[in-house]
C-alpha cells in the first residue's frame, strides 16, 4: 500500500438473518445501525451478511462492515451517498468517519454519508496472508521496495510469487474478492439502505469500482462521480503499466518546474540535481541522520509526493538534504494487523490475470523503465499474482454502456497515479457522461480544487453537470507562500 486511510476504530453490530426478499434470489439484509461509540459522536456503525458467492445466493455468507453519518437535514434528505476511498484495500468505514462531517456539510446535510469496508478488507471478513504483523514485516526482509538491480529481480519475484498459496490457504474469502462482487455487494447495500437508485463518490481505485457498478447496473444510477480515474480497459487487462510508466514522470516534471519557478530549496537546477541524486543513490545508499536511503526508497518517496502537492515543499527539502549528503555535506539530522497489503493483492489478483513466469515480469520491467524511472516501482508488486488464480466472477468488460443518469468523470491534468488519459477514456466509454478537468497537480480533485469541489457538490445534490469542456484552474504554485496550505478533505488510498 502506498497510501492508507487514517485509522478510526468503530464498534460494529452484527444484524440478524436476511429478511426482505429481492429479485434474483438474493435476500436484502436489514441494517441494524448503532452508535459507533463515544470516540465517534454522530456516527453509526453496522455489519451485514451478504452472499459469499452470488452464483449461490442462498449459500455461505460473508460480512460487510459499514459506517454512516446520518443526514442532518431530514426534511430534505435525498438518500445515501456511498463512498470508496481507493486502494484497493482502503477502509470505507475509516474514510466515512474521517471525512463524513466535512462531506455532510459540503452537501448541506442532505445525505447519509455511508462508507463500507469492501469484502476481505478491514472489518469485512479480512483476508490474512500472515499470522501476525511480525510475520508481515518478516516477509519484506531482505528485498527492496522494488528491484532496481538485476540481481534483485529473481529473489523479489520468488518472494512475491509465494504470496498466492499463502493468502489463498483455507480462507474462503480469498476466492471471492473481485471488484464485480464488491459492486454486487454495493447494490445490495443500496437496497438495504432503502435507495431506489445509487449515489456514489469513488476516488482512485474507487473509480474502477464505479465503472464496474455502472456497467453491471446501468439502470440503477442516480448520481455517480469518479475522481482520479483508472481506465478500466487497462486495469482489468493487466496493462495499467502503460499509464504508470509515464504518468508519474509527467507530474514529477511539473514538481521540478514549479520548484525552479519558485526558487525552492532543491533548485535552481532541480532536474540536474534529481538526476545526480538518482545516479548517486543507485551506486551507494545515502545515510541521512539515523536512516539509510536506498534508490527504491527515494523513488517511492517521490511517487508518494505526487499524491498531494501540499507535500511538495517537504519532499524538496528531503531531496536537497539527500543531495547534500551524497556530496559529503554535513546534514542535521488493532488486535489484527492492518491487512491493507493482503487485501490489495487479494482484490487485484482476483480481477487481473497477470503473467506467471519470471521472464515476462523482467521484460515488462524493461518496458516500464523505458517510460521513466518510476515505471518499475509501479510494476513489480504485481508479481504477487504470479501464482494466484483469478476469480471466475470477475468482470472484464465490455466497458461501454449508457447509464440511467450521466456520470461525472473528474480528472487532473497532472495526476501521477491515475493520469488524465484515464478520465478521458472513461468519458468516452460511458455514454452521456461529462468530463470535468482540473488543470493542476495531485491525485484526485475533490477537496483540493474549490472549482472541482463545487461542481461535484452541485451534481450530487441536483444532478447539475458542469458545462461541456469545463477546466478548473490550477491552484497556486505549491512552493509559493500564496499556495493554499489547508489539508485536503480527502486523501485517497493507494489508487
Amino acid at each position: 500500500m502506498r497510501f492508507t486511510v487514517l485509522a478510526a476504530a468503530a464498534a460494529l453490530m452484527i444484524t440478524g438473518t436476511p429478511a426482505v426478499q429481492a429479485s434474483g434470489g438474493v435476500s436484502v439484509p436489514k441494517i441494524g445501525w448503532a452508535a459507533c461509540g463515544p470516540e465517534h459522536p454522530g456516527f453509526e456503525c453496522a455489519s451485514v451478511k451478504v452472499p459469499l458467492d452470488y452464483d449461490n445466493p442462498r449459500g455461505a455468507t460473508t460480512t460487510v462492515a459499514l459506517a454512516r453519518k446520518p443526514a442532518t437535514d431530514k426534511a430534505r434528505r435525498i438518500g445515501s451517498l456511498f463512498l470508496n476511498p481507493g486502494g484497493p484495500g482502503g477502509s470505507g468505514v475509516d474514510f466515512a468517519i474521517r471525512a463524513g462531517n466535512a462531506l455532510s456539510a459540503n452537501l448541506q446535510g442532505r445525505f447519509d454519508i455511508v462508507g463500507f469496508d469492501p469484502r476481505g478488507i478491514g472489518r469485512s471478513d479480512p483476508l490474512h496472508c500472515f499470522k501476525s504483523e511480525a510475520d508481515l514485516d518478516k516477509f519484506f526482509e531482505g528485498i527492496p521496495g522494488f528491484p532496481y538491480q538485476v540481481a534483485q529481480e529473481r529473489p523479489y519475484f520468488d518472494r512475491y510469487r509465494s504470496l498466492g498459496p499463502e493468502c489463498r490457504d483455507d480462507q474462503a474469502i480469498a476466492r471471492h474478492m473481485s471488484t464485480a462482487d464488491v459492486a454486487r455487494d454495493m447494490d445490495l447495500l443500496r437496497r438495504a439502505a432503502g435507495d431506489r437508485k445509487i449515489s456514489y463518490l469513488g476516488f482512485s481505485y474507487g473509480s474502477y469500482l464505479g465503472a464496474t457498478y455502472a456497467n453491471l447496473f446501468p439502470g440503477n444510477i442516480r448520481a455517480l462521480v469518479v475522481d482520479g480515474v483508472l481506465n478500466p480497459e487497462l486495469w482489468s487487462s493487466g496493462w495499467q503499466i502503460k499509464s504508470d510508466r509515464i504518468a508519474t514522470k509527467e507530474e514529477f516534471r511539473e514538481f521540478l518546474r514549479n520548484c525552479d519557478e519558485a526558487a525552492c530549496v532543491f533548485g535552481p537546477r532541480s532536474e540536474k540535481r534529481w538526476d545526480a541524486l538518482l545516479s548517486s543513490v543507485r551506486a551507494k545508499p545515502i545515510q541521512l541522520g539515523d536512516r539509510l536511503y536506498t534508490y527504491d526508497a527515494v523513488i517511492s518517496t517521490a511517487i508518494g509526493a505526487m499524491y498531494n502537492p501540499r507535500s511538495w515543499p517537504d519532499a524538496a527539502t528531503l531531496f536537497d538534504q539527500l543531495s547534500d549528503a551524497a556530496a559529503g555535506v554535513s546534514v542535521a539530522a488493532e488486535p489484527d494487523y492492518d491487512n491493507g497489503f493482503d487485501a490489495y493483492n487479494g482484490n487485484v489478483c482476483a480481477d487481473i490475470e497477470f503473467p506467471r513466469d519470471f521472464g515476462a515480469y523482467r521484460a515488462t520491467s524493461r518496458y516500464a523503465a523505458a517510460g521513466s524511472e518510476f515505471g518499475p516501482a509501479w510494476w513489480w508488486g504485481n508479481a504477487a499474482c504470479a501464482n494466484w488464480p483469478v476469480n471466475h466472477d470477475r468482470f472484464t468488460g465490455p466497458w461501454r454502456t449508457r447509464t440511467s443518469a450521466p456520470v461525472l468523470v473528474v480528472g487532473n491534468h497532472f495526476d501521477g497515479v491515475t493520469d488524465f488519459r484515464g478520465a478521458q477514456a472513461v468519458n468516452r466509454q460511458l455514454a452521456g457522461s461529462r468530463l470535468l478537468a482540473y488543470a493542476g497537480w495531485g491525485h484526485t480533485a475533490y477537496g483540493l480544487s474549490k472549482c472541482a469541489t463545487e461542481h461535484t457538490n452541485a451534481y450530487l445534490l441536483n444532478g447539475t453537470l458542469p458545462p461541456v469542456g469545463t477546466v478548473c484552474p490550477a491552484n497556486p504554485n505549491p512552493f509559493l507562500p500564496a499556495a493554499v496550505a489547508s489539508e485536503p478533505l480527502f486523501q485517497p488510498a493507494r489508487r
